[in-house]
């Protein structure tokens, strides 16, 4: 494998011949890094060499002074067994000691036991003086002193008694008592330091400084008895042999643990006021966190000289409080259940906390975890989707709701706007959902939560669009189909009719739309006033390219409106163009007559925008069924002069319909209505020509409609019958000179023609 990589590294660096000349300084070259590499190497060996010997020599040195301290202990064993042996009558001395030893503290055990329930009450005097004000509790130390002594007094005596079960039994009676005295003093203790912030705060020093002492005693009470524990577990042996090992207690009464759980009880009470107050009104989180930094500041200035210094009671505070404040902000920033408003809320708290730590001189490396939020920080991108999902459950819901409704045709889903237009309801309830939320997105003053919210709208939009393009698209194919009955014609009109008027009213500009400006005009004003300079720019293509789908949207709602004219109305009426039937009547007119009926029906609900491309699409779909009736059944052209005749009638009729408007005329250099029709005059230049100059013909025609389909071509001469069509006819021969000269003339253009559209 290594081989193979080498071959590989070589093919790349010496690629060509003249890299040979390279060699000599690839050499040096890899040389140098050789000895760098070597050199760190040497340099990291040496370092871990050292390490290694430091930690073996501790290893040594603890095992060498772990061994002499055995050598010790059983030096003193036996200097004790040699004493005995050389003191005359060891023994009896011995036994003398012992028992004196033995009077003396059964003497002492008696008096302790006699006194003991005397000592115990005059306690519980000294308590029941201190409940009448317990943020006072002057008696405090007495107190603690006493039950000390008593406590001492107890766990020896029962220690002695540990194996006579008769009198232990006896003793735990006489001491039993003992207990709720000790439950009664804890409680007072409890509360002092539950209350330690309020004692410092109205300069109750005394009574903190007493807690302390309490804690101090009881805390090397507990480290004394750890050591015990300790000492009992890994000296089993010595122990038996050592009656300060074998005697004492061992339990541990925790009053330090206690105390760290008081302030932290303290501190939760606090919080969870301060979640209410959140939960009601997050911009308040400032406000009902005031106590936080109040009571740090109060240890700061007023507690920390009234308490041992190993404690570092402010840093305990500050860790204390810091962990229910992460633990808090961590809970509501994870729950599913909050709102985006307090959301931002946590996430703008957490420079405002820091600065404030500041100020107490704690640096923000000291506050371990760090808490959630920050413009830097992951709740913003939690917080930025937040938005964006509302954004796309919400259009979602929309789309769904519209889609549903367009296909039952659903009459009470379009309204009318103040000038009396068709409307669907859910647009101004779209727009407003944007504008919302692009509202709540500015409030976080975040760049990227407002950029990323923008983005999801412009998508959320396009989505919404290509869902109208799909299903009228649908609904085009539907209607094309032979077999299909034409349902609720009027109603998908009406639709179509909305939607387009919806399209041109989102971006159409002020002057054109009554003094105010198109949805998609005002959502560009909303996100720009909010966004970055770099962004607003980067959007400007996504508007422009928003707002042409958009208006493609519209002008397809409109095309489709006119197509669905001739799909379903005219599908009889067509077939007649250019058979006998329409030498005898002109069905031409009844075309016209059916336009101006629309036009009557939708000139006041249908957007004032629209009107000429209204009629533009009429005459267009018109020209395009027009030309594609050579496909009609049983045509025969007999006579030249009356076909011509018949097709400038059916002309003229639709140009008294459509010369009162002004897309008509050609005006500013774009073709209007008339000149469309133009390629009425080359279709009969086609049919008229004699048969020797079709293609001579079809060249000019060509240079006008380059996009015109040969079989259409074909169609319109087979109209013709001074052509023989037959399998020797020259019909065959003409489309092949045709098919040549479209071969050889035809250049594509960038813009089309009708006879892209004609079949």
């Amino acid at each position: 494998m290594d081989s193979d990589a080498s071959s590989v590294k070589l093919a790349e660096l010496l690629r060509h011949p003249d890299d040979l000349d390279r060699i000599i300084g690839f050499k040096a070259e890899f040389s140098r890094k050789k000895a760098a590499v070597d050199a760190q190497l040497k340099v990291g060996l040496k370092e871990q060499l050292q390490l290694t010997q430091t930690g073996m020599s501790s290893i040594k040195g603890g095992q060498q002074t772990l061994n002499s301290i055995k050598e010790e202990m059983m030096k003193i064993d036996r200097l004790c067994a040699e004493a005995q042996s050389m003191i005359h009558n060891f023994p009896e001395i011995n036994a003398v000691a012992q028992a004196h030893r033995n009077f003396t503290q059964v003497e002492t055990t008696k008096q302790n036991i006699e006194s003991f329930a005397t000592r115990l009450d005059k306690v519980n005097m000294l308590l029941e003086e201190d409940e009448q004000d317990l943020d006072l509790q002057e008696n405090l130390l007495p107190i603690h002193h006493e039950i000390s002594q008593l406590r001492t007094i107890r766990d020896e005596a029962l220690q002695q008694a540990k194996n006579d079960s008769s009198l232990e039994a006896d003793l735990q009676r006489v001491f039993g008592s003992l207990e709720s005295t000790v439950d009664t003093f804890d409680e007072h203790v409890g509360h002092g330091c539950t209350h330690l912030i309020p004692l410092v705060n109205a300069d109750n020093t005394s009574l903190v400084v007493r807690l302390a002492i309490v804690i101090e005693e009881e805390e090397k009470f507990d480290e004394r008895a750890k050591e015990l524990q300790d000492a009992q577990r890994e000296f089993k042996d010595l122990a038996a042999h050592f009656k300060s090992l074998a005697v004492g207690t061992t339990e541990l009464r925790g009053y330090k643990a206690k105390f760290l759980e008081a302030i932290n009880y303290y501190a939760q009470a606090q919080l969870d006021a301060s979640d209410q107050a959140f939960i009601e009104d997050p911009d308040k989180l400032d406000k009902s966190l005031r106590w936080y930094f109040n009571d740090l500041f109060a240890v700061k200035a007023g507690m920390v000289q009234l308490m041992p210094k190993k404690w570092k009671i402010f840093k305990t505070y500050v860790g204390i409080y810091h962990t229910l404040l992460y633990q808090w902000l961590s809970a509501k920033a994870a729950d599913k259940q909050t709102q985006p408003i307090h959301m931002l809320a946590i996430i703008h708290w957490k420079d405002k906390y820091l600065a404030k730590m500041r100020r107490l001189e704690v640096k923000p490396d000291d506050l371990s975890p760090p808490l959630p939020g920050g413009r830097d920080s992951d709740l913003v991108r939690e917080y930025r989707q937040l938005i964006v999902d509302k954004v796309d459950e919400w259009m979602t819901n929309l789309n769904n709701t519209d889609r549903a409704d367009f296909i039952a045709r659903k009459e009470t889903s379009i309204d009318t706007d103040e000038h009396g237009r068709f409307r669907t309801k859910t647009l101004a309830d779209m727009w407003r959902l944007l504008h919302e939320q692009l509202l709540v997105a500015g409030d976080s003053q975040l760049l990227e939560v407002v950029e990323g919210v923008t983005d999801a709208m412009f998508r959320a939009l396009k989505t919404r669009v290509d869902m109208w393009f799909g299903l009228i698209n649908d609904e085009v194919a539907k209607y094309a189909k032979p077999s299909v009955e034409p349902e609720a014609i009027q109603s998908l009109q009406d639709w179509l009719c909305s939607l387009a008027n919806d399209q041109i009213v989102s971006i159409s500009f002020a002057e054109a739309n009554h003094g105010q400006p198109g949805y998609l005009h005002q959502f560009h004003s909303d996100f720009a006033a909010l966004v970055s300079p770099e962004y607003a720019n980067q959007a400007e293509s996504k508007v422009e390219t928003l707002q042409h789908t958009i208006t493609d949207l519209g002008f397809r709602c409109i095309h489709v409106f006119v197509r669905i004219i001739f799909l379903i109305d005219f599908k009889a009426v067509m077939s007649e163009f250019f058979t006998p039937a329409w030498s005898h009547r002109s069905p031409m007119g009844q075309l016209v007559s059916t336009f101006e009926d629309y036009r009557q029906d939708y000139r006041e609900v249908m957007h004032h925008l629209l009107s000429d491309l209204f009629i533009e699409e009429l005459s267009q779909q018109l020209l395009i069924a027009y030309l594609s009736a050579v496909h009609n059944r049983n045509i025969k052209v007999s006579r030249l002069d009356a076909f011509e005749s018949q097709v400038k009638d059916d002309v003229q009729s639709a140009f008294k319909f459509f010369e009162n408007f002004e897309a008509f005329h050609t005006v500013d250099g774009v073709p209007g209505i008339k000149d469309k029709w133009r390629v009425v005059s080359a279709m009969l230049s086609l049919i008229q020509c004699d048969k020797h100059v079709i293609q001579a013909t079809f060249r000019d025609f060509l240079q006008d409609y380059w996009d015109v389909k040969l079989s259409w071509v074909e169609a319109l001469l087979r109209m013709r019958q001074d052509i023989d069509w037959g399998p020797l006819g020259e019909g065959k021969s003409i489309m092949k000179g045709l098919r040549q000269e479209a071969a050889e003339l035809r250049t594509e253009q960038s813009v089309g023609t009708v006879m892209a559209e004609v079949d």
